[in-house]
């Protein structure tokens, strides 16, 4: 198996279906979610260092992985015939349902904090901010394409929001207490906490 096509030479990248330049907004989007499976990767790493606590949350990042390939395989997809992957509303679901939980867990949050901590909530932090570029740029193509799948698009809008979520619980099992921004007013207001 050769890894390298000489297409890229050009300014050129396949789809499934098509050819487009690597400037494509489409190729900017499935990128950053290629970037963002990336840093989820990094993540894992880190747990996979003190595995014990961390079992639920390594089970969820790959399960997101494989997600995070299919997301990007939809939007790679220019052939109107083929769909080698169904994107479901249960994953964006599973996300809302996970966060609940991990919410719950985390400590009471009033104000914005820095991204950082463990080297793990670290990567989950990079991998949110990469997540938000990504939806970002699926906005940018839907805008341009009005054929395309929604789901894409919801589930990064949850990961990111998963990712804040699993990197304060990462800092809070390893009791790593969140740094407040210095300058942050009361954002949070109430309790994250269930009822």
């Amino acid at each position: 198996m050769r890894l390298y096509t000489r297409a890229g030479d050009k300014g050129k990248t396949a789809l499934i279906g098509g050819m487009t330049t690597k400037d494509d907004i489409r190729v900017e989007a499935y990128g950053s979610i290629d970037e963002t499976n990336s840093f989820v990767g990094l993540a894992v790493a880190g747990l996979n260092k003190n595995k014990e606590p961390f079992k639920d949350l390594i089970a969820d990042l790959k399960k997101i992985q494989h997600e995070l390939f299919d997301c990007g395989t939809e939007l790679s997809n220019v052939s109107k015939k083929e769909r080698p992957h169904e994107l479901s509303e249960d994953m964006i679901t599973y996300l809302e349902e996970r966060m609940d939980v991990l919410i719950d867990e985390a400590p009471e949050l009033e104000r914005f904090i820095l991204p950082g901590g463990t080297e793990a909530a670290a990567y989950l932090h990079v991998a949110r901010t990469v997540a938000r570029r990504a939806e970002r740029q699926i906005v940018k193509l839907y805008q341009r394409e009005e054929d395309l799948d929604p789901i894409p698009l919801k589930y990064m809008n949850r990961l990111s929001d998963y990712f804040f979520a699993a990197a304060r619980v990462v800092n809070s099992r390893l009791q790593v207490a969140d740094v407040e921004y210095a300058r942050s007013a009361r954002v949070f207001r109430g309790s994250n906490k269930k009822k």
